[in-house]
């Protein structure tokens, strides 16, 4: 029978539109996603975002920040999105409409 972990080996993830940052993590074997969000937080990937008040989940699932982890989650930071995609859509259909009428 093997030992139980007494660490997990964790990644914490966040996208910008032009980028991504993914960092490793090395928590107890009890650490919550609060815990993983703490140690990103020393990052300074991380800086300006406020952990806090951000949603997370873990591999696209949103989750609760007392959530544990287990070895090899990805704690996902979801940021606000810069405009609605519904929003985004009606823009770009519009813009490809006043391109065909000016070909």
């Amino acid at each position: 029978m093997s030992a139980p972990r007494i660490e997990v080996r964790i990644e914490v993830a966040i996208a910008w539109h032009d980028r991504q940052c993914v960092i490793e993590v090395i928590l107890p074997a009890d650490a919550t996603v609060a815990d993983a969000l703490r140690r990103a937080a020393a990052n300074v990937e991380f800086a300006g975002v406020d952990l806090d008040a951000v949603p997370v989940g873990i591999y696209g699932r949103v989750v609760d920040r007392t959530q544990r982890l287990k070895e090899g989650d990805r704690v996902e930071i979801y940021r606000s999105l810069a405009i609605d995609p519904i929003s985004a859509r009606r823009r770009r259909a519009r813009r490809d409409v006043s391109r065909r009428a000016a070909d």
